[in-house]
């Protein structure tokens, strides 16, 4: 027992017990003095131990178990061993290890049994279907480890037929437990080809050039042997390539050289044909899911004449890799007849007609335009594009002033950081005079004369849905993106942000999509489980989230299947879980902006399994993991060897000892007994004729 105060305090508990009974029973009592003494020892025994109870006195107590030594049996469950080992030796094997399980527990063992596809719960060895879609041994091996860490692991029985397509070598990994294998598998080569992988890059732009890498593995056949690769897409055969199997090798590539159709969701299939003695056909096939894209969005730069905006328009759109830039000024060099995304006309309708060529090809093209005005610009011929902003000059008059954000623009935000360097900014010159804002147009920036804000545009947003067009009433621009570099370490990230959204904002329809869903990887399994992500942006493609997405799946047989989720800023993708395989067509819809959304694509569901690749047995990496970890390798017709040799290692029990401390007045019994006490005093004391 201990205290929480010192033990002296005992003998003033037992003084106030005896303090209270000669109080209380010295005077003569109508009873006998042997009752007389028996009813103050028991007032005296109740009070001392209730003054004890206030000293917080705990009890000690020690208790030991006995855990038994541990044996795991971790089970490779994966397909492999299922396709690939005779029916023989795997019933053998599974009939051993339930006799291997019992034998262990005779002999005071704790046998548990754990597998790649129930890695966390316990099964039967009797009960093991060999289904697992890729084999991760290491993670088996570190899982059990981490369950058992702390207690009486004392080894672990590894049942597999060493081929790993997924996870860490286990080979080279230490783990603090024995193992000890056992193979099972077939050692012997099978006569077989497979697709081990396709390599191609996902992306490729229409027009290009672009290769699909096939490798090609083989087993079994002599030098010599000729195997044909067979490209299609949509069951059309594209290509056809005959390729040799040399002696010696395992593995050999051959290339396929397409060039990329019109923008979209392309998949093209890689067959090998079958070949005379071929063990299995699971492995002989793949596919190749790519997104054609547009190329690089072209940028015409054109000026009336040589201007600093002209350099700084053209750092800020060179900041971005997905722009081509092309510059032009009249007189200098000749314009190509090309397309062209964008184009930015500095002080272009000029005065004088300079640049009328530029101004041809983009109205007969429809090119999107943004139109910055300056001193040149001539006003009159500027009015009739039909930008959706009239400007009526006053002479030369000029305004000089600072950009100021139009709270009610939506079509992209400003950030708080690029509010703070727009004010930062020095004037720039603008015309003065009448700015009239016509139907459709939109104000992004509004004029702010020293510290005055007015309703006067300088950055608006107009055209026609054919052709989109914007414009900013300065050519002194360029001091803005001057002033932010020098005051941020070479960094005008607000200015260049400006003239990329803009620029994004007119071409909206030529670069992305505002809803984009797309499958998580091109192709999965039928153990997969099916996952989708998704994309929202609003109208200048900036990501948005929390917006609610319906996605309708049909399958080959015009079966569908409808999911409702909303995405989210961590990613979080859509769980489909797994497919039966088959070609999967998906529709999905969201209303962005009070604007409904549209995105289509395909999903691709195999059969084809990563345990289907490799036939052969690799018994080398089980020899090489036991013998780390200082065991050996065994078979399946060797399991009672196995439990004789767990049992020569003579692994003990482990005992545990635990010290507890309860506090005495928590004990339930306490209370009654001094209640009993109490009442037995008090009933006495009744009977005899006392108070």
């Amino acid at each position: 027992m201990i205290l929480s105060a010192s033990p002296w305090f005992i003998g003033l508990c037992l003084l106030v017990g005896a303090g209270y009974a000669a109080l209380l029973y010295s005077a003569k009592a109508p009873w006998g003095r042997l009752l007389n003494y028996a009813l103050a020892a028991v007032r005296f025994v109740v009070v001392s131990f209730l003054c004890f109870l206030l000293l917080s006195p705990f009890l000690k107590s020690t208790s030991t178990t006995t855990e038994a030594p541990t044996v795991v049996l971790a089970v490779d469950d994966s397909q492999s061993v299922g396709l690939f080992t005779p029916p023989a030796v795997l019933t053998q094997a599974t009939q051993g290890l339930a006799r291997l399980a019992e034998s262990l527990r005779g002999q005071g063992f704790r046998v548990e049994t754990r597998t790649l596809t129930a890695a966390n719960r316990p099964v039967r060895p009797d009960s093991l279907r060999f289904q697992g879609s890729s084999t991760d041994l290491d993670r088996l091996l570190t899982g059990v480890g981490d369950e058992y860490e702390g207690r009486n692991l004392a080894s672990v029985v590894l049942v597999s037929d060493g081929l790993v397509n997924q996870g860490r070598a286990p080979q080279f990994a230490d783990y603090r437990f024995p193992i000890y294998a056992v193979g099972v598998g077939d050692t012997v080569p099978k006569r077989d080809l497979s697709l081990p992988a396709l390599i191609y890059n996902r992306v490729a732009f229409s027009g290009n050039q672009f290769p699909i890498e096939a490798e090609i593995g083989y087993a079994g056949y002599a030098g010599g042997t000729t195997a044909t690769a067979v490209l299609r897409e949509n069951g059309r055969v594209l290509q056809t390539k005959r390729v040799s199997l040399p002696a010696g090798q395992r593995r050999v590539r051959t290339t396929f050289l397409l060039t990329a159709p019109a923008p979209g969701k392309r998949r093209y299939e890689v067959v090998l044909e079958r070949l005379p003695g071929e063990f299995t056909l699971l492995n002989n096939q793949k596919t190749a899911v790519l997104d054609i894209v547009k190329g690089k969005l072209r940028v015409l730069l054109a000026g009336a004449a040589p201007h600093p905006d002209l350099k700084a328009l053209r750092a800020a759109i060179l900041q971005n890799n997905n722009f081509d830039l092309t510059t032009y000024l009249p007189g200098i060099s000749p314009l190509k007849s090309q397309d062209f995304d964008v184009a930015i006309l500095h002080q272009l309708p000029a005065r004088g007609g300079v640049g009328q060529e530029v101004l041809a090809q983009v109205r007969a093209r429809r090119v999107p335009a943004l139109y910055v005005l300056g001193a040149q610009s001539d006003f009159g011929a500027y009015n009739s594009l039909g930008t959706g902003l009239t400007v009526a000059p006053r002479g030369s008059q000029t305004d000089a002033v600072t950009p100021v954000p139009n709270p009610a623009f939506s079509r992209f935000a400003f950030e708080e950081e690029a509010l703070r360097r727009f004010a930062a900014y020095p004037p720039a010159p603008v015309p003065f005079g009448e700015l009239r804002l016509g139907g459709g147009a939109e104000a992004a920036l509004w004029q702010q004369v020293g510290r005055i804000k007015t309703q006067k545009p300088l950055l608006v947003f107009g055209g026609t849905p054919q052709q989109r067009q914007a414009t900013l009433l300065t050519d002194g621009s360029w001091q803005w993106r001057l002033q932010e570099a020098v005051e941020h370490d070479d960094q005008p990230q607000a200015y260049d942000r400006l003239i990329i959204r803009t620029l994004q904002l007119l071409t909206q329809n030529a670069n992305k999509k505002r809803l984009d869903v797309y499958p998580t990887q091109d192709a999965f399994t039928t153990q997969d489980d099916v996952t989708f992500g998704a994309e929202t942006y609003n109208a200048i493609f900036e990501r948005i989230y929390g917006q609610q997405i319906t996605l309708t799946l049909t399958d080959e047989r015009q079966r569908t299947r409808t999911f409702t989720y909303t995405n989210s800023a961590d990613g979080a993708p859509l769980h489909l879980g797994p497919l039966p395989a088959g070609l999967y067509r998906y529709v999905a819809r969201a209303t962005l902006g009070g604007q409904p959304q549209q995105d289509r694509g395909e999903v691709l569901v195999q059969d084809q399994q990563l345990e289907a690749l490799q036939s052969r047995a690799d018994h080398n990496l089980l020899h090489q993991l036991a013998r780390h970890s200082g065991q050996r390798l065994y078979f399946p017709q060797q399991l009672d060897q196995l439990a004789q040799d767990i049992r020569k290692a003579n692994y003990k029990p482990v005992l545990y000892e635990q010290e507890s401390l309860r506090e005495l007045i928590n004990l339930k019994w306490l209370l009654p007994l001094l209640l009993a006490l109490l009442t037995v005093e008090w009933a006495t004391r009744k009977y005899s004729g006392g108070i």
